[in-house]
């Protein structure tokens, strides 16, 4: 399996704990066997994983684990396709509230799980999903309807059809997504930062350094290759990316990275390089841009961040330190195999892997990118890597470790409140750009770090 190029040594623990979703391809990856026997035809890989002890343990601990109960009784008292629409879509939004809601101090806490735990909202989302899947309604249910419902419940439940930025200029808007969790065959007790980033910082407002108001709205998504070739990236994105009085001022897509550093990644690539998803699928290819999405013809072998980098590496948001994250991997213009180029890619090379690998977190940083240059070229926008989420020492052994410890809770929110800090940060830099007339210059020079504003 080839990683994110890092050193090793003490490095090689932490890739261990918890591997970056941006990784290549490996050999094969098997699932374990008391895994693979609860998936039946009524269940999807990732709804089998429910049984395990761990995602129990996660739901139980956060108060998640009557979700599913309820939504099957709610189910059972369905007449109709239309009532069904109304209660599933109703559903999804309920239990995307009430993760935010968690994450954010509100409301009780249901458990001992740490409130900033993005793991509970996954699994309740998946009994969710398994429930419906199954669901044998009195009425008529075509699979087509079926799979609608399912549409449904997926995006209410992500917050992808429930961003709602605010009109007016006085306020900048910021659209920031996150991630599932993911390798869980490895260990079902992993947790993604990006994800609990989302979660934290949904429908809260940040200050730039000249006080400006900057409202987060976010979203998460899965690490499903097949939904990323439907187009759930750019049918969430497009309403916020066309201009308008509530368009975005800038947007950052998220995912776990590498080791004890956050990066900004400066070119993404239109490769996807096969390795498993959640679902066990793997997808060798050109990034597929969906039929009816505006794009760019001919499709680009690299898109750019259009981050201000200089000011987020320059200015202090953390603990961790930031990167501008260059490295590339392509095939050169009239070559045959792929080469490592630390400085981006050469004029006429095809992708092999962008900054950000060449998982989903180098493709979702591909497709917004791509969308916004169809749409928006001018619009502030690019991928950031946060840091590996580990387990403290002693708790690195999925098969007899515990599901939190206080050092894997610290390093969560440790960077969660650093994305807060570099949104800040650009955020300054866009709204200075804006006052000015300007456009935002990815490459400026340093400036004063942000202060972190407050939460809604």
């Amino acid at each position: 399996m080839r990683r994110i190029r890092t050193r090793m040594g003490a490095l090689g623990v932490a890739l261990l704990a918890a591997a970056p979703l941006c990784l290549a391809a490996p050999d094969a990856v098997a699932a374990p066997a008391d895994v693979t026997a609860d998936v039946t035809a009524d269940v999807t890989v990732e709804e089998g994983r429910l049984t395990q002890a761990a995602p129990q343990e996660i739901l139980r601990r956060s108060g998640f684990d009557a979700v599913e109960r309820e939504f099957e009784q709610g189910l059972a008292r369905v007449t109709s396709y239309g009532e069904a629409r109304r209660r599933v879509a109703d559903a999804g939004r309920a239990l995307w509230r009430r993760a935010v809601d968690r994450a954010q101090g509100r409301g009780p806490d249901g458990g001992d799980l740490s409130r900033d735990d993005d793991r509970p909202l996954y699994w309740a989302r998946l009994g969710m999903t398994r429930q419906l899947r199954q669901w044998q309604p009195g009425f008529g249910l075509t699979e087509s309807e079926r799979g609608a419902l399912l549409g449904s419940l997926e995006r209410g439940s992500r917050g992808q059809d429930s961003i709602e930025l605010p009109a007016g200029k006085h306020i900048l808007r910021i659209v920031v997504t996150g991630f599932d969790p993911f390798q869980l065959d490895a260990d079902a007790r992993r947790s993604n930062p990006s994800g609990a980033a989302a979660l934290a910082l949904d429908g809260t407002t940040v200050r730039t350094a000249s006080g400006q108001p900057a409202r987060i709205e976010t979203a998460v998504f899965p690490v499903r290759w097949a939904d990323f070739a439907e187009g759930t990236v750019e049918r969430t994105l497009l309403p916020h990316f066309r201009s308008g009085a509530r368009q975005a001022d800038l947007f950052t897509t998220i995912s776990q990275g590498r080791p004890g550093r956050f990066d900004v990644e400066r070119t993404n690539g239109a490769w996807r390089g096969g390795y498993p998803d959640n679902a066990r699928e793997s997808r060798t290819e050109t990034v597929p841009i969906p039929a009816g999405v505006p794009t760019v013809r001919p499709q680009p072998q690299w898109t750019t961040t259009s981050l201000p980098y200089a000011r987020i590496v320059a200015a202090w948001t953390g603990p961790f330190p930031v990167v501008d994250h260059t490295e590339v991997t392509e095939i050169p213009a009239g070559g045959t195999g792929p080469v490592d180029r630390p400085d981006g890619p050469t004029p006429g090379s095809t992708a092999r892997a962008g900054g950000g690998g060449d998982y989903l977190s180098n493709e979702i940083a591909y497709r917004a990118t791509l969308l916004r240059d169809a749409v928006r070229p001018a619009l502030p926008g690019g991928h950031l890597h946060t840091p590996v989420l580990e387990f403290g020492p002693g708790n690195t052994d999925p098969a007899h470790g515990r599901v939190t410890d206080p050092d894997f809770v610290q390093h969560r929110v440790a960077i969660t409140e650093q994305v807060r800090a570099i949104l800040t940060v650009a955020a300054s830099e866009t709204g200075a750009a804006s006052q000015t007339g300007a456009t935002s210059q990815t490459g400026a020079a340093p400036g004063a770090a942000a202060a972190p504003g407050a939460r809604r």
